[in-house]
């Protein structure tokens, strides 16, 4: 019981994780013990990340636009390249886009359906024979999507494609679980709500304002963020398949 959380010995890769809830994720695994990479499409922002939490473990950076075929592809090869197994696997990468439903335009449908939905499932393909390599029944490997309470309930906002993305993510969490599992592969997803970063601009500019609409009268913390990912990367999440965790402080309920 005492290692149920340790992520010692493990290998995990995150998307986005330069910044925001990817970078809350990355941090988390890194304190408790994995070598993290982490990857986003700005390749200062990922360097200069990747050097911040290398103070807390090994972080690397894998700078990549992972949104395109040829990204994810390029992702796989130079994390292959250096690996040949990947324990834990991050699909966090994601776009969001607000416009009244009369004026979405179709660009925003695209560029938020092919980030948020094709790329966890396409990264995941690409990056099978590693995952594979690590995984066991007794110590299968993780690929953790990152959705949203946006995916689980209504929200005001006009976010058309990234409601419908995040919907399709949870579903598709379940349907590559049911398959990945026949490989030690589990796969799981987390549902976030109100957390400070550069997507979020409301959680971010007016923290306590957006407090006093969640339960839990604040808005997520980095470490419940870090928690939610240790749990599920960890022996204590392995028989978590194809469920999403939500981490709101209750704010689905409220929709």
């Amino acid at each position: 019981m005492k290692d149920l959380f340790s992520l010692e010995g493990r290998v995990a890769l995150v998307t986005g994780g330069s910044r925001g809830i990817g970078r809350m994720m990355a941090h988390g695994l890194l304190a408790h013990g994995a070598r993290v990479y982490i990857s986003s499409r700005k390749a200062a922002a990922c360097d200069e990340t990747a050097q911040e939490l290398s103070v807390h473990g090994v972080c690397l950076s894998l700078p990549a636009d992972c949104s395109t075929a040829e990204g994810i592809h390029g992702l796989a090869q130079a994390y292959a390249a250096r690996e040949s197994r990947l324990d834990i696997l991050i699909n966090n990468a994601g776009a969001a886009w607000l416009a009244k439903f009369d004026e979405f335009p179709e660009k925003g449908w695209d560029k938020v359906m092919n980030l948020n939905v094709k790329t966890p499932f396409f990264l995941t393909q690409a990056l099978i024979a590693q995952l594979r390599a690590s995984a066991t029944k007794e110590k299968p490997a993780k690929v953790i999507n990152v959705a949203s309470v946006d995916g689980i309930g209504v929200n005001p906002q006009e976010t058309y494609s990234y409601a419908a993305s995040k919907a399709g993510l949870i579903h598709l969490t379940r349907r590559m679980a049911l398959r990945l599992i026949e490989d030690n592969i589990v796969v799981s997803a987390i549902a976030p709500g109100a957390f400070q970063s550069d997507m979020n601009v409301a959680a971010r500019d007016n923290p306590e304002e957006l407090a006093k609409r969640i339960p839990a009268r604040r808005i997520g913390r980095d470490e419940d963020m870090a928690g939610a990912a240790i749990y599920l990367a960890s022996r204590a999440g392995d028989y978590v398949v194809g469920a999403t965790v939500t981490v709101d402080g209750g704010v689905v309920y409220t929709f």
